[in-house]
């Protein structure tokens, strides 16, 4: 089984839960209707990666997100997540009305920083992306849709929660395609504060 880190010691998670199109700016990006109730779908243990592939065949396509490690039910951690996906693959399962995983839940789909303790208040945390020292993305709570709080609910009332299992809360517009060689670095912020940054360069 795949593992992540928090606070340097690693555990396992059973399931990565993903939120779909909760920035607006990014649905409309993705020429996607704004969502009235939250989009979930699920990244196995499987789909963990410690290294950022770039895959073979039609380039992926990146997507930062703020990332919460759950403990005892509640948010306890927080980190960056990249959630990869195959976006040639997912138009075609979306023009058929058919599921995502193949798009979004393939071996080595996400990949994470370290997880750090949540102290701060969640209502200030915030993401930013570079990609070859250009920022492409940025944004956290303010422009959710679905503020983690209610997500947390929402989820449980369909999936049991398992100890190290992950939500990643969506992510901002500036999503697109990388290749061989680009350099990521990934920061989570508490309003300036950096809280815990991540570097790949992909493979």
């Amino acid at each position: 089984m795949n593992q992540i880190f928090f606070e340097q010691q690693p555990v396992t998670p059973s399931k990565v839960i993903c939120i779909g199109r909760n920035y607006v700016d990014h649905a409309k990006e993705l020429n996607n209707e704004v969502p009235t109730s939250p989009v979930i779908f699920i990244k196995p243990n499987s789909a963990i990666s410690q290294e950022l592939y770039a895959g073979a065949g039609s380039p992926l396509h990146y997507e930062g997100e703020i990332a919460l490690l759950i403990m005892n039910g509640t948010i306890a951690g927080v980190g960056f997540g990249l959630d990869l996906t195959n976006r040639e693959i997912q138009g075609e399962l979306k023009a058929k009305g058919l599921p995502w995983e193949r798009a979004k839940a393939f071996d080595r789909a996400v990949v994470f920083s370290e997880f750090v303790s949540l102290s701060d208040p969640i209502e200030s945390l915030r993401l930013e992306l570079h990609i070859n020292n250009q920022l492409v993305q940025q944004g956290g709570y303010e422009l959710m849709i679905f503020k983690p709080d209610f997500l947390l609910q929402e989820i449980a009332r369909s999936f049991t929660l398992e100890d190290g299992d992950i939500i990643m809360t969506g992510t901002p517009k500036g999503v697109g395609a990388f290749h061989r060689g680009d350099r990521f670095k990934a920061t989570i912020l508490a309003g300036d504060k950096p809280l815990v940054s991540r570097e790949w360069t992909a493979l």
